[in-house]
C-alpha cells in the first residue's frame, strides 16, 4: 500500500477521550507530500441498520426529531451493534424495539460504508428483509418516533426537502432503490 501513489504513512495513535459511544485520537501521520503532524480522528462505534420492505414496495421507517442538527425526518431503523453480537441481529433486534415490527426471514446483507473517511471511522452494516410482522408497541422509549411505511416511490422527493435523516438512511435508500 505504501508505494502506491497518495499513500499516508501512519506512526501510531495516541487516544485523548474515549467512552462506549466515541473516542478520539490523535493520529501521527506523514502525508504524501513528506509533511508530518498529529490528525485529529473521530472512531464511532459500528452500526447495524435494518432496510425492511413489504410488499407494497414500502420501507418501514420512523419520523422523529435529532436535536443534534435540529431536524425532523424519516430513519430506518438500526443502532450500535453490542461486543459480541452480530451485526445483522443488531439490525433485527433494534427495528422489532425502535418499531414494534419484528423483521421476517434471513437478511440479506445489502452495503457496509464508511460515511466519512476523511476523519471518522464509523462502520455502517444495511440488512435488507423484505418483510416483517407486528409484534407489539415499541419497547425502547429513548428512540420515540412516529412509525411508518413509507413508499419508495417518495425517496428522491423525501431527500430533495432533507427529509431522510443521515447517511445510513440515505445511502440504503439510495442504493437499495438503484441496485434492484
Amino acid at each position: 500500500m505504501t508505494d502506491e501513489r497518495g499513500a499516508w504513512q501512519t506512526y501510531g495513535e495516541r487516544l485523548v477521550y474515549d467512552n462506549k459511544w466515541v473516542q478520539v485520537g490523535l493520529n501521527d501521520v506523514q502525508a504524501p507530500n513528506g509533511e508530518r503532524w498529529e490528525y485529529h480522528v473521530v472512531h464511532l462505534a459500528r452500526i447495524a441498520i435494518a432496510l425492511i420492505v413489504n410488499d407494497n414496495d414500502e420501507a418501514l421507517m420512523l419520523w422523529r426529531y435529532r436535536f443534534p442538527t435540529q431536524q425532523w425526518g424519516y430513519e430506518l431503523l438500526g443502532g450500535m451493534v453490542d461486543d459480541g453480537e452480530d451485526a445483522a441481529g443488531t439490525a433485527a433486534r433494534e427495528a422489532a424495539e425502535e418499531s414494534g415490527w419484528k423483521p421476517l426471514g434471513e437478511p440479506e446483507h445489502l452495503i457496509t460504508f464508511e460515511p466519512l473517511p476523511g476523519q471518522v471511522t464509523a462502520p455502517v452494516d444495511v440488512y435488507l428483509w423484505r418483510g416483517a410482522e407486528h409484534i407489539g408497541d415499541p419497547t425502547d422509549t429513548e428512540e420515540v418516533g412516529r412509525v411508518e411505511w413509507v413508499p419508495l416511490s417518495k425517496v428522491n422527493e423525501l431527500a430533495a426537502r432533507q427529509e431522510l435523516l443521515g447517511a445510513g438512511t440515505l445511502v440504503s435508500l439510495l442504493h437499495y432503490m438503484t441496485s434492484r
